[in-house]
């Protein structure tokens, strides 16, 4: 602690505040708000810190700078802004560089309404900024139809109209302008377009709804129709947009949500804003990591960025968890049932939702990524002292207890390494026993792996319950190697997870990546075997046969094999289609053997 420090410490008050931590360089490293600048800062350099970063941090402090305020509420705005201000290296950074439009009502006489991104000061109206474009074009496009407001750049003066400087355009023949610009709408209906633009934008869209329905009603009782009927269009308009755009429920709601969630890295924020029932703002961003945040700041953090930026004026804030926030005539609701209820289930799946884009593009990008993460969750949920980089699973093939064999295949990566698999045909069992079968492969395979120094994988994975499970516990006792490699068992019927010396077995969710990859090593270690099993019992069955004939050898059999394709048709055959592949005098032999076989 350099002596500017200590001089620093003795005076800072206990006031609230936002303090700034500066390197050798006089640069802001980081900025931080207090209830209590003095106990907040002080506890920097009074104890160890378990954050490593954290560590680093005050390692790198050689100036602290301060600025008192006046309520807990000012320290999260100034510090939101000296964050933008500075950027500091250990301040969680929201990981947002976009410009999003506005909608703009322009200060002039027979204002336009349109799409900006650039915010001027000249007395004109701005709403936004929204996060969707497509939203944007939507309104712009529903004010056009329904209030035919301008799209020219003309100075409608009151001056310039007067003096006949303009034309009416191709607008005004398509019926989508009322020709202001030549006389045709005085200002006073154009302005109370305006006045009702303005209204729906500001979320007011029933109160202009029921001002157009008593119009409506009120020129059909003094008998003017048409233009009731022209009224009554607008009506139907106005209500197709109102179906169309989100609501959420029929009660008049003023408030802000904001969902949540995070990991190692990252905090993940989705922001609603309500305004009579209505969706009007929707967006999700991301703040990243630096230092050992907790998520009652990080999510204060959000409602005050997102609060400024959208300007906006809500008494009520729905939260999943209550942040580390005091603001003044604001309430925070965490509700447990109901509209609101629904409200913020809503936000929490946008959180979701996006935390789960994130991840898919990232690992589109390098799917490396992918196969580290779903290691990561297979080493979780087995609890393995390793990352499971190399796997072998094991099955057993026998029908009706002929030609036992086994299977190993061996994943590596989470991927199939098809040229390290392996097929066993069993040789010390006799008849069809599992247990001992699987005893005799895991001991033959790992001892030569043993004896040759070959790769050992992190996991063993046995196609089976508890009996096969513990009879490869067994062998790898005898060879040294249990309690080196991790081993488990997957049994068929409920797709149970078992661990040696431990009766009760795991339960993985059916969608869960871990269940879903040892799923798929059983059925391949399955189908392995099955296919050299199949290959094993078709070959036993030709040799039986043609081993029956005395006087046959493999040079015979094999020129009649290749011929005919198949015993049951050399059965077929002719004497003399034999005679001509095999010889005459061997020829009579099968011959003979064929009429015996069948008489």
């Amino acid at each position: 602690m350099t002596e500017e420090i200590k001089n620093t410490l003795a005076v800072i008050p206990n006031n609230p505040g936002c303090y700034q931590f500066l390197d050798e360089k006089g640069k802001v490293i980081y900025v931080g708000k207090a209830k209590d600048l003095k106990k907040r800062v002080s506890s920097y350099f009074v104890k160890t810190h378990e954050n490593p970063k954290t560590r680093i941090l005050v390692r790198h402090i050689r100036q602290i700078k301060y600025i008192v305020v006046d309520t807990e509420e000012d320290t999260f705005l100034l510090e939101n802004n000296l964050i933008k201000e500075f950027q500091p290296r250990y301040n969680v950074m929201l990981k947002d560089d976009k410009t999003y439009p506005s909608i703009v009502i322009k200060n002039e006489f027979f204002p336009r309404v349109f799409q900006t991104r650039n915010i001027v000061r000249d007395g004109s109206k701005y709403f936004g900024p929204y996060t969707s474009v497509m939203s944007v074009r939507a309104l712009l496009e529903m004010f056009r139809k329904v209030y035919k407001v301008r799209t020219c750049r003309l100075n409608l003066t009151p001056e310039n109209i007067s003096a006949g400087k303009f034309n009416v355009c191709l607008e005004y023949h398509i019926k989508r302008c009322k020709g202001p610009c030549v006389g045709l709408q005085p200002m006073d209906e154009y302005d109370k377009n305006i006045r009702e633009i303005f209204e729906i934008l500001k979320g007011n869209v029933g109160i202009i709804g029921d001002r157009l329905r008593e119009e409506m009603q009120r020129y059909s009782d003094e008998l003017k129709f048409e233009e009731a009927q022209e009224v009554k269009e607008k009506y139907l308009m106005l209500e197709n947009f109102r179906q169309k755009s989100l609501i959420i429920s029929n009660i008049n709601y003023n408030l802000d949500v904001f969902g949540y969630d995070d990991d190692e890295n990252s905090a993940y924020i989705n922001y609603l804003h309500i305004v009579h029932g209505a969706i009007i703002q929707a967006y999700t961003f991301e703040y990243k990591k630096k230092l050992d945040e907790r998520r009652e700041e990080l999510l204060a953090l959000g409602i005050v960025e997102m609060r400024q930026r959208f300007g906006s004026e809500s008494k009520e804030i729905i939260v999943p968890l209550l942040p580390d926030l005091t603001l003044s005539d604001i309430e925070f609701t965490i509700p447990q049932r109901g509209d609101k209820r629904k409200l913020l289930e809503l936000s929490d799946k946008n959180v979701k939702q996006y935390k789960i884009d994130k991840l898919k593009k990232a690992e589109m990008l390098n799917p490396e990524q992918r196969t580290t993460r779903i290691l990561k969750t297979l080493q979780k949920d087995l609890q393995l002292k390793e990352l499971p980089l190399h796997i072998e699973c094991f099955d057993n093939s026998n029908i009706q207890g002929t030609n036992p064999v086994a299977a190993c295949v061996v994943f590596k990566k989470a991927k199939p390494s098809k040229k390290d698999y392996r097929h066993f045909t069993v040789k010390t069992v006799v008849g069809p026993d599992d247990f001992a079968s699987m005893s005799e492969i895991i001991y033959r395979r790992y001892s030569r792996a043993l004896n040759e120094a070959s790769d050992l994988p992190q996991l063993i994975v046995i196609d089976g319950g508890k009996g096969q499970l513990h009879a490869a516990v067994k062998s790898l006792q005898k060879i040294g190697l249990y309690g080196k490699i991790a081993i488990i068992g997957i049994a068929k019927r409920l797709e149970e997870i078992y661990f040696p010396e431990d009766p009760i077995p795991l339960y993985l969710d059916k969608n869960s990546e871990t269940l879903k990859l040892i799923q798929k090593l059983r059925d391949e270690a399955h189908r392995f075997g099955i296919t050299f099993h199949r290959k094993k019992r078709s070959k036993s069955q030709l040799v039986s046969e043609l081993d029956e004939v005395k006087g046959i050898g493999p040079e015979t059999k094999k020129k009649l094999l290749s011929h005919f394709k198949s015993i049951k048709r050399i059965k077929e055959a002719s004497k003399k289609a034999i005679e001509d592949i095999a010889g005459k005098s061997k020829g009579e032999i099968i011959w003979n053997w064929i009429t015996s076989t069948h008489s």
